[in-house]
């Protein structure tokens, strides 16, 4: 029987455990825009909250239902989807992690800042712009990441 080296089993092990955020295809070019473009129709809703409840809960069933269906697609084409916060992913990807979940909040507060001064569809322009540059941003920052990942562990 051949006697493998200790830290050959252990890049074997690390390779396996990585593959799930490693291995998968890259979101289309339209991912960033119509994720921007939910989260504004979301928060467009919010013109009609006080105003036309069935306007306002017919918008919320209509978008959740989106939601619900594009994550069952995004689930059906990359099989397994890691998530930001799930797992432990290699070291690479946990700090892109780490930054996509830190640039939450203040999104939230720049949106919410925005909605307090300027409106509901200034809010929703904000939130389609920042969510569709952050998103992005993130989906660059992920691949170049994922690169490193396996070159180090190649």
């Amino acid at each position: 029987m051949e006697s493998i080296d200790p830290r050959e089993q252990l890049k074997v092990a690390e390779r396996g455990a990585a593959a799930p955020y490693l291995d998968f295809p890259p979101t289309p070019w339209w991912y960033a825009p119509s994720i921007g473009a939910w989260i504004a129709a979301m928060i467009g809703t919010f013109i009609w909250w006080r105003e036309n409840a069935v306007l306002f809960t017919g918008s919320l069933v209509i978008l959740v239902t989106a939601e619900i269906l594009f994550i069952h697609r995004m689930q059906r084409r990359h099989g397994a989807l890691p998530r930001p916060g799930k797992g432990t992913p290699p070291d690479e990807i946990a700090g892109v992690w780490r930054r996509y979940l830190a640039s939450l909040p203040v999104l939230v507060l720049v949106v919410g800042v925005v909605w307090w001064l300027v409106g509901v569809p200034a809010a929703a322009v904000t939130a389609f712009v920042l969510v569709t540059v952050g998103l992005t941003a993130y989906e660059r920052r992920y691949a170049v990441a994922a690169a490193e990942a396996r070159a180090r562990l190649r």
